[in-house]
């Protein structure tokens, strides 16, 4: 499996992702009559595809908030510098439950942490864990009042 080189794909193999970024449990069969090709083809892009480490998994489309985990927060964060800082902090941030998305930034900040609580009580529980490491200088959170366009599929 490849992960560091851009691997190259036509249309067809594009076309094959959305259709399963939008219904991970389509049959292949489904997928060969909607693109009118054999149902062959289709299992053996979908094999390579997976294989090239381009198709990573497969999930369900979650409602959150009936869940109740509707609140939402984007926190900036600030660290100490130092040799690997950013593999180490990041893993650390990673493993916080909630936390749903970590990235590293060039700037004044270091991190961004994308977090789903239950309520700002249980936000504060996590941003308690982060103001205690101490690797963390500061941090700086943004409340999402309304979500507008969640979609983490971009063909």
């Amino acid at each position: 499996m490849r992960t560091s080189s851009v691997i190259r794909v036509n249309n067809l193999d594009l076309e094959i992702i959305k259709i399963l970024q939008e219904n991970c449990r389509i049959s292949i069969k489904v997928i060969a009559k909607k693109l009118g090709i054999p149902k062959s083809t289709v299992y053996y892009r979908i094999k390579r595809l997976e294989e090239e480490g381009i198709i990573k998994g497969y999930h369900a489309k979650v409602d959150f908030a009936k869940l109740g985990q509707d609140y939402l927060t984007i926190t900036f964060i600030r660290a100490k510098y130092g040799p690997g800082y950013h593999e180490k902090i990041g893993q650390k941030l990673s493993k916080i439950p909630g936390v749903f998305c970590v990235f590293f930034l060039f700037g004044e900040n270091d991190f961004i942490i994308l977090t789903r609580s239950s309520n700002r009580e249980d936000y504060l529980r996590k941003l308690e864990e982060i103001m205690n490491m101490p690797e963390i200088e500061r941090t700086n959170t943004q409340i999402i009042a309304k979500v507008i366009k969640e979609n983490l599929n971009f063909i």
